[in-house]
């Protein structure tokens, strides 16, 4: 297992070589309480590095085999997370930055102070940093910890969804995230005009995260935004060979 000491914070981390000549470097982002680094090398890991992509990746802070600290959980935190790994790895050139759910908010808030570090964004099931994406978060925070209860009984019998849930209990027990993120300073939406790259956007069609698309494409006017049929929020995960159908051309014809 590899840890990295990074903005004051043990992170899990893991680096996965391209093959053949290297043609770009993709960081991976997952999304908060119950998902992980895993979620990616279960979809997108070795077909990036297949492409000849560097892929970088690792568990946030809080989740996964990361450091668990007792508080720290602003967006700006985990952006910062960002950052110091990206200097940790020695990233001299703009990276493509890709986010499932919340990892999708952390590469919107990175590139709109860095614009000139990203070479691209691909979210699935985000959305940028407003108000009406963090009430959301808020709430689904909420919910994870009304429903732990329940979910308790069901992961007895399923060890590894009774892992998943401990971390999520974990979590939310043992930190303030449920109060520190919702009320995180968010950047001002002109700040989001600092985005120039090419930004690729997947929704499911089934998933409430879509009403967003409207918002999102007025703040980051240049977005791409796709919509799978019959998928909510578990995108990834459960549609894989959709998520690379579009994300590996669109990625193809930004790298040489």
């Amino acid at each position: 297992m590899s840890m990295v000491r990074a903005n004051g914070v043990d992170l899990h981390v893991q680096e996965v070589a391209p093959i053949g000549v290297q043609r770009g470097t993709v960081v991976l982002v997952h999304g908060m309480t119950s998902d992980s680094m895993a979620s990616w090398f279960l979809t997108l890991v070795h077909p990036l590095a297949e492409t000849g992509m560097r892929v970088l990746l690792y568990d946030l802070r809080g989740h996964g085999r990361s450091a668990r600290p007792a508080t720290g959980y602003r967006l700006d935190d985990f952006v910062d997370d960002l950052e110091a790994l990206l200097a940790h790895w020695a990233v001299a050139e703009p990276v493509y930055v890709f986010g499932n759910s919340f990892g999708g908010t952390v590469a919107f808030t990175y590139a709109a102070r860095h614009p000139d570090r990203v070479a691209g964004i691909v979210t699935i099931e985000s959305a940028p940093p407003t108000a009406t994406w963090f009430a959301r978060m808020a709430r689904r925070l909420d919910r994870a910890g009304e429903t732990l209860a329940d979910a308790e009984a069901v992961a007895n019998s399923r060890p590894l969804i009774a892992r998943r849930v401990r971390d999520v209990s974990a979590l939310l027990a043992e930190t303030d995230i449920g109060e520190q993120l919702p009320a995180s300073d968010l950047p001002d939406p002109v700040a989001l005009t600092a985005i120039t790259c090419p930004v690729l956007c997947l929704y499911g069609a089934d998933s409430a995260v879509r009403e967003l698309v409207d918002e999102t494409a007025r703040l980051v006017p240049q977005s791409r935004h796709v919509i799978v049929p019959s998928q909510k929020h578990t995108l990834l995960i459960k549609a894989p060979d959709q998520v690379r159908a579009e994300v590996l051309p669109w990625l193809a014809t930004r790298v040489h």
